[in-house]
């Protein structure tokens, strides 16, 4: 059978790690993709000469990787340019219209595949050439839509719009989360928070734990009236802004004092309704053979099911 996702990356699975300011680097995307997934380099952290050597060692490495262009993060073209010129295969885009770069991407022979939260987002990047989408619902973690519309209702309705390949991201750490979203139209998923709590994931220990250890409500989304809107762990700080309805702008200026300090509170510690999935560190090895194993076992299931015409 053919998954248009696995044409278009070249990686063994249909698994896709998720493109984390900082976090999503050489260490944890050559991991994913050594693993059978497709390891995603970041440059939405601004850090533009340390993002061009981490996407250099991946190209150095032969393995399948992609590139994340969030648009409106970036300063300038320097980037676009640089990963037109250096073999990069997979690109995805995100945070603004993907419009004026799918023609370089694609003239440089580069597969484009856009993150969207609504079905009119959607509908728009593939009338304007995409070659796929990245479908993100409201349980994923990170930067939100403050329209809050979950991966399964925003997968269903935006497959019956359109034909593209999708990837599912929001909601989904193991196989049985895969299982569902290839059920509502995707060939592959995106997953975040487990790989930020993965063995390989460069993070301080004390964000895998909070991770590890939180329940299926210990998220909030927050700054909903404002830009930007996340979600993120429970804690001291995220309950102030909670209950204020408002988020300072600069509270995110700390945010290396979680990832590599270990200090929850110096901002918030971005991460997915997964927490309430995710109880142990694992290796990204070990994440995708159990997700891939899970996989394949409920859709056994379901195809002998099929077959019986039993439910």
């Amino acid at each position: 059978m053919t998954n248009r996702v696995l044409a278009h990356t070249g990686a063994k699975y249909p698994i896709i790690q998720a493109p984390m300011g900082w976090i999503a680097r050489y260490q944890l995307a050559s991991a994913v993709s050594r693993a059978g997934g497709l390891g995603i380099i970041e440059t939405s952290s601004g850090e533009t000469e340390n993002c061009k050597a981490e996407i250099t060692k991946m190209a150095q490495s032969g393995l399948p990787f992609g590139v994340n262009l969030p648009i409106m993060f970036l300063r300038d073209d320097a980037m676009l340019r640089f990963v037109c010129e250096s073999g990069v295969k997979f690109v995805t885009t995100s945070a603004g219209s993907p419009a004026k770069f799918i023609g370089p991407l694609k003239d440089a022979g580069i597969v484009v595949y856009h993150a969207v939260p609504t079905v009119d987002a959607a509908v728009k990047c593939v009338e304007a050439g995409v070659d796929g989408l990245v479908v993100e619902g409201a349980e994923g973690g990170g930067f939100k839509n403050p329209e809050e519309v979950s991966t399964l209702v925003l997968l269903q309705a935006i497959r019956e719009k359109v034909d593209v390949p999708l990837v599912a991201a929001g909601g989904i750490c193991d196989g049985r989360g895969m299982a569902a979203a290839f059920a509502l139209g995707a060939e592959a998923v995106q997953m975040g928070t487990r790989f930020v709590s993965s063995a390989e994931s460069p993070v301080h220990a004390n964000y895998k734990a909070a991770i590890t250890g939180a329940k299926e409500t210990g998220t909030w989304v927050l700054n909903k009236k404002a830009s930007p809107c996340i979600r993120a762990i429970k804690s001291d700080l995220t309950k102030e802004i909670h209950d204020a309805g408002v988020m300072p702008p600069d509270v995110l200026k700390n945010i290396l004092g979680v990832y590599f300090g270990g200090d929850m509170e110096a901002a918030p510690a971005l991460a997915g309704q997964t927490v309430g999935l995710i109880n142990e560190v694992k290796s990204a090895q070990d994440i995708i053979d159990e997700t891939v194993a899970q996989f394949h076992q409920i859709t056994g299931r379901l195809g002998a099911l099929a077959a019986a015409r039993g439910f």
